[in-house]
């Protein structure tokens, strides 16, 4: 059967889906096998939360596991890791001492595809807290260490991975066959087409009775559509009857009618228009039934107007099965029935030649294709319709319409079809040709073009859609790897060098987040046309997928290097226009040279990969070589994994909580009113810098517990600060993305209050600005939410972000810190001090006291003492110390009564 374009796009779209499923037999299959080596419990669920599989092991264990580990229990820890950005693994303690609950999301891009739900029976209980009213399990055939069940988690996320990794690249590979598949459907699907309707064309001259060629007409209609039937009933003017004037069935079907004459008029006849009828048309019961009754599932009608009145309703039916009619085919029996007209006119009228080739021009003119008619012996043109004296006027005027579209034809064919490329115009044709008798019986070429350049470039699209990325119309990973294996090869041959740049964007997120996506592929657009304008690489940039770059210097342009990254580092040492405002953008980039430093592609690009992580770490904002030194870096991070897991095992008690204090700007004497709580690591590697371990926490799904411990202590020291003689003290706590996101967070704070003891309104939780704006209608909700306990919420490092006025205004704040970038030059800075004095009169405006960061020197106290500002921190005052020196300094009491106040003892 030919397919209609919406049916090819159907199956397309149908297949395209079924090759993105997994097969979860397999899965299932995978995951016992993986359970039974592993010693561990595991279900599978998709990216809704929907079981895909059960749970592998011995059932009754299973079960009983399944008593503590509740279905809420397990969808809560799902969308832990599914609606987190960063945490793709998250482990849980259970009522149970020694039974762990996990979670390890298995995401394709920024989408997670399915969950892994991981239940494991500890072999020790001493790690674990004995407040459990519980028993530890026993007598299971699945037990494990702690240290080995961490490895079975990582192990299930890379190998799932991987096993993802081949299912795509096998739907990849699938997707592209049947897109090819789909490809031959549309052209056998042209070319039936354009053969049929030439067939059709050719009965304009036949000689055979009108009845013969209103058979072969509708014979060519039926065998096209491969439908049942076909019938054209003649309308009777005086009566409400029809004549069957003829009618076609396919080869085994029986005919639809016994009696020809004088039939009862159906009621999809009376209609003036075209009328279609699919299987599923919702149709009224007596409608249906007199479909029923002939056997027709589908119709579809065209009334054919004789003399401006409706003569004839040729109409094709659908019969034992059900059909669905598609737009093409519409189209195809519109085009044809209106050749059909033209037939049946010419025989009625065949006085007037002239009406009949008039209505016959007027059909042709308003088909899908350029027709023209040759007298065969002396090239002379017979017929042009509109689209061909349109498309091909130039060609008509220097008659060189023959050499163009006929010089290929064989010379002893009289029908067929083939493609041609005009080079002038850069259009593909496809021409579709036949001899037939023209009115005074001589012998013409008729033929039929039509326009296939979109065809062809579609084509072309699907053929370069594997290396090109989609956004930025920049080649992808694929064509990366493709490329540098060559101009590896080229380098090694001819003894030369190559480089490789892997280029990532500093801070992308703020903009992505901050301005909205949008905004952010606007950049990305831009970015990619800048490189591309560079001499040298125009042809070898690279979007290897989020806001990552890779740029491919080959040997023949390794001379240019240097100017190359010095082109690179302009580009981004300008602001970019979005959304009405300048912003800045910077990139981080490692290079690595070829075949000197490596000649596999993998190894290469991981190098080049470490020398940028390398530049980000240096500060952001450079470019960093690849060297062997750098490279030690990695086992560095795994050493502080393994220690940062060792130290939630014991406790917490290596993170430790320093104070700094906040003092009051607006009171005389400046007394401490309270300090922001700051986490650092003291680790068996040493002291560990919260920037280097917080992102890893964060990565690792364990901030949220380490987030909390700070604000339980926080909390706890607080209350014994107002209870030794300072109840105005307050305790500002910082709150990160992934533990604010968390949807028990107003209980987690209700519980550090009421454990603590701490009144609500001694305690401040600090927020990013950045965070603020991300999403600001769920912002808004979580910090009302908060604001209800009675605690004061704070905005941090303002001034860092893109929130405009109106967003701070919407939020409610109590505090607004201004960021320390803002205090650096406060002393000689006009902008910088113009700056926060409004900012002290919008927090006067909007009733929120104001706090600035980072005051280090007397000359910026003393500028600020001018100012409105409340509040103060910095190291003028105090640097961030351990809580016994804080509560030395700033707790006890010298003297009965008497607040102590900070002394000032250096001028940093």
């Amino acid at each position: 059967m030919q397919k209609s374009e919406e049916e090819i796009k159907e199956l397309q779209n149908s297949q395209g889906g079924s090759l993105n499923e997994l097969n979860f037999d397999v899965l299932q299959k995978w995951q016992d096998l993986f359970c039974e080596t592993s010693e561990v419990y595991v279900c599978c669920l998709d990216h809704t939360g929907k079981a895909i599989t059960s749970f592998s092991g011995n059932r009754s264990e299973a079960d009983k596991i399944r008593t503590v580990v509740s279905d809420e229990r397990i969808r809560d820890i799902f969308e832990r890791v599914t609606y987190s950005r960063i945490e793709e693994q998250a482990v849980e303690m259970t009522d149970v001492p020694n039974l762990r609950l996990a979670a390890v999301a298995v995401r394709q891009g920024q989408n997670t595809r399915f969950v892994w739900i991981v239940c494991a029976v500890m072999k020790s209980v001493d790690l674990y807290s004995s407040a459990s009213h519980l028993l530890p399990f026993s007598g299971f055939t699945y037990t494990i260490t702690e240290e080995h069940f961490y490895y079975v988690l990582d192990l299930l996320r890379e190998s799932t991975g991987m096993l993802c990794e081949v299912m795509e690249s096998r739907d990849e590979a699938m997707l592209q066959s049947e897109n090819s598949r789909v490809l031959e459907h549309q052209m056998s699907n042209q070319f039936h087409r354009a053969e049929a309707m030439t067939e059709i064309v050719s009965e304009l001259d036949s000689d055979d009775s009108i009845e013969k060629i209103m058979e072969k007409v509708l014979k060519q209609i039926g065998e096209y559509l491969e439908i049942s039937s076909g019938f054209l009933c003649k309308n009777h003017r005086e009566d409400d009857l029809v004549d069957v004037t003829v009618q076609w069935n396919s080869s085994g079907s029986v005919a639809l009618f016994d009696q020809n004459r004088n039939i009862e008029k159906f009621w999809f006849l009376h209609t003036e228009k075209t009328l279609v009828l699919s299987s599923d048309t919702m149709l009224s019961a007596g409608r249906r039934e007199q479909l029923d009754a002939l056997g027709i599932s589908a119709i579809a009608v065209f009334p054919i107007k004789v003399n401006e009145e409706i003569g004839f309703y040729a109409c094709f039916a659908q019969r034992g099965k059900n059909r669905t009619w598609g737009l093409d085919e519409v189209k195809f029996i519109s085009d044809a029935a209106r050749i059909l007209q033209s037939i049946i006119t010419k025989r009625i009228q065949k006085n007037s030649l002239a009406s009949s080739f008039a209505s016959l021009e007027a059909i042709l003119d308003n088909v899908g294709s350029s027709i023209y008619v040759r007298d065969i012996r002396t090239n002379c043109m017979l017929f042009a319709n509109r689209s061909l004296r349109s498309h091909f006027s130039k060609e008509l005027r220097e008659g060189t319409l023959e050499q163009l579209f006929e010089e290929n034809i064989p010379a002893k064919s009289h029908s067929g079809n083939y493609e041609i490329y005009h080079e002038e115009r850069g259009r593909w044709y496809d021409l579709y040709y036949t001899h037939i008798s023209w009115v005074d019986g001589r012998k013409v070429s008729l033929c039929a073009i039509y326009d296939s350049t979109e065809k062809k470039l579609y084509q072309k699209k699907i053929e370069q859609q594997a290396y090109t990325d989609f956004l930025t119309g920049l080649y992808n990973r694929m064509c990366c790897e493709r490329d540098l294996a060559k101009y590896i090869d080229e380098a090694q041959q001819s003894g030369e060098k190559g480089a490789v740049f892997y280029l990532d964007l500093d801070d992308f997120k703020h903009i992505n987040d901050g301005l909205g996506h949008q905004y952010g592929d606007l950049l990305l657009k831009t970015i990619s046309r800048s490189l591309q304008s560079i001499s040298g690489i125009q042809n070898t940039c690279y979007r290897m997928g989020g806001d990552e770059f890779v740029i491919i210097v080959p040997a023949q342009s390794y001379s240019l290097v240097d100017d190359i990254m010095a082109k690179i580092q302009d580009i981004f040492s300008r602001s970019w226009y979005l959304k009405d405002a300048d912003y800045y953008c910077t990139m981080s980039m490692g290079t690595v040279e070829f075949p000197t430093e490596g000649s596999n592609v993998a190894e290469l690009i991981k190098k080049a990969d470490i020398a940028m992580y390398e530049a980000k770490k240096s500060g952001k904002n450079r470019i960093a070589r690849y060297s062997d030194n750098i490279d030690s870096t990695s086992s560095r991070r795994l050493d502080m994994e393994k220690n940062m897991r060792d130290a939630m095992m014991k406790n917490y008690e290596e993170f430790e909580i320093y104070y700094q204090p906040i003092v009051d700007n607006l009171t005389k004497g400046t007394p401490c009113v309270g300090a922001e709580a700051l986490v650092r690591w003291n680790s068996k590697m040493g002291f560990i810098s919260p920037g280097e371990f917080i992102p890893l926490a964060e990565y690792l799904g364990l901030i949220n517990p380490i987030g909390n411990h700070v604000l339980e202590e926080a909390c706890k020291a607080c209350r014994n600060w107002n209870e030794a003689g300072h109840p105005d003290y307050r305790i500002n706590v910082n709150l990160s993305v992934v533990q604010l996101l968390q949807p028990d967070i107003v209980d987690i704070i209700q519980n550090a209050i009421d454990t603590s003891g701490i009144a609500p309104r001694q305690l401040v939780l600090e927020i990013t600005e950045s965070l603020a704006i991300n999403d600001l209608d769920r912002t808004k909700n979580i910090l009302m939410k908060i604001k209800k306990l009675g605690v004061r919420v704070a905005l941090d490092d303002f001034g860092t972000g893109y929130s405009s006025l109106n967003n701070i205004r919407a939020l409610p704040f109590d505090i607004i810190k201004v960021d320390q970038n803002f205090v650096r030059d406060l002393a000689e800075d006009s902008y910088s001090q113009s700056f926060i004095r409004m900012i002290a009169e919008l927090g006067e405006a909007i009733g929120a006291d104001i706090c600035v960061e980072g005051i280090e020197t007397k000359t910026q106290y003393q500028v600020l003492e001018s100012m409105k500002v409340h509040y103060i921190q910095g190291y003028y005052f105090d640097r961030p110390i351990t809580r016994t020196e804080f509560e030395e300094k700033y707790v006890s009491m010298k003297n009965e009564g008497k607040k102590k106040r900070i002394a000032r003892s250096m001028d940093i």
